[in-house]
C-alpha cells in the first residue's frame, strides 16, 4: 500500500530495460544472487508506489549473439542461445522478487511452456493491470533484433507511458564518462541526436523505434540506490531521450 504522503508518480506503467552484464555484479560472468535481489528490491521499491511494471533483460552475461557470431558460429544460432540466456536471467529476476513478495510472470516469445507464459499481448496487458509485474523473454522471438528492440516493441505493444534503461552511469554523455573527465552530460536529448552522434544508448533500431512512437527514453544508474524509485518522484540524475 502507498503512503498517502508520497507523490503521485509521474509514470503509471513502464519499461524497465537492464542488461544481462547488469546482474553479474563483480564477479564478471554469470548471475551474482546478491546483486539480482538487490535489483529486485528496487524494482519492488517502484511496484509499491502503484507503477506497473515491464521488464527486458538482456542475456550478455551468458552468451551474447555478436560475439558468438564473430568467433565464427553461425549468427542465427548464436543470436537463439542469446535469446535462451535472457530467460535464464528472466527465472532468476522473478524468483528473487517473488521472494520479497512481488508477483512475477516471464513471459517468452519462444514458446517453453513448462517454465514460462508464451507471449499474448492482451494476456500480458491483463497481467500489469492485476499488479503483476511482466518479465519479457527471449528477445522478439527473431534473430538480429537486439533486447533494445524488444524491450521498445513491448513497452508500445503494452502501451508503457516511458522506457527505462538502467546503466551504470547516470544519464548519456557525449563521450565515455569513465574514462573521459571531460564528459558531458546531457539532461535531454532528441532521438536524432542520439543517432546522429552514435551516443549508443540503445541500438539504431530502438531509438528509431522509440521515436516513431514518441516513447522517451530515460537513461539513469542501476547502481545508485533508490534511483528507479527517485526518478518516479521527480527527483535524480538522469537523460531523457525525447521527440
Amino acid at each position: 500500500m502507498t503512503d498517502p504522503d508520497t507523490p503521485k508518480p509521474r509514470f503509471s506503467r513502464v519499461m524497465l530495460k537492464i542488461s544481462g552484464e547488469a546482474l553479474m555484479g563483480d564477479q564478471g560472468y554469470g548471475l551474482h544472487p546478491p546483486t539480482v535481489e538487490r535489483i529486485a528490491q528496487e524494482v519492488k521499491s517502484v511496484h509499491d508506489l502503484g507503477v506497473e511494471i515491464c521488464m527486458v533483460i538482456g542475456g550478455g552475461n551468458i552468451f551474447r549473439g555478436l560475439q558468438g557470431s564473430a568467433q565464427g558460429m553461425e549468427r542465427t544460432t548464436a543470436d537463439y542461445m542469446g535469446m535462451l540466456a535472457t530467460v535464464m536471467n528472466a527465472l532468476a529476476m522473478q524468483s528473487a522478487m517473488e521472494r520479497i513478495g512481488v508477483f512475477c510472470r516471464v513471459i517468452t516469445a519462444i514458446r517453453m511452456d513448462e517454465v514460462a507464459e508464451p507471449y499474448i499481448r492482451r494476456r500480458a496487458v491483463r497481467h500489469l493491470e492485476k499488479k503483476r509485474v511482466c518479465i519479457f523473454a527471449a528477445g522478439t522471438g527473431n534473430p538480429y533484433f537486439t533486447t533494445d528492440t524488444a524491450a521498445t516493441l513491448r513497452a508500445n505493444e503494452m502501451a508503457c507511458e516511458a522506457i527505462f534503461k538502467g546503466t551504470k552511469v547516470d544519464g548519456v554523455y557525449d563521450k565515455d564518462p569513465i574514462r573521459h573527465a571531460d564528459a558531458k552530460r546531457y539532461d535531454r536529448i532528441s532521438y536524432d541526436e542520439v543517432l546522429a552522434q552514435h551516443l549508443g544508448v540503445m541500438d539504431t533500431s530502438a531509438i528509431a523505434l522509440a521515436r516513431d512512437n514518441n516513447l522517451p527514453i530515460i537513461v539513469f544508474s542501476l547502481d545508485e540506490p533508490g534511483g528507479f524509485r527517485g526518478i518516479l518522484a521527480g527527483e535524480g540524475t538522469y537523460t531523457t531521450v525525447h521527440g
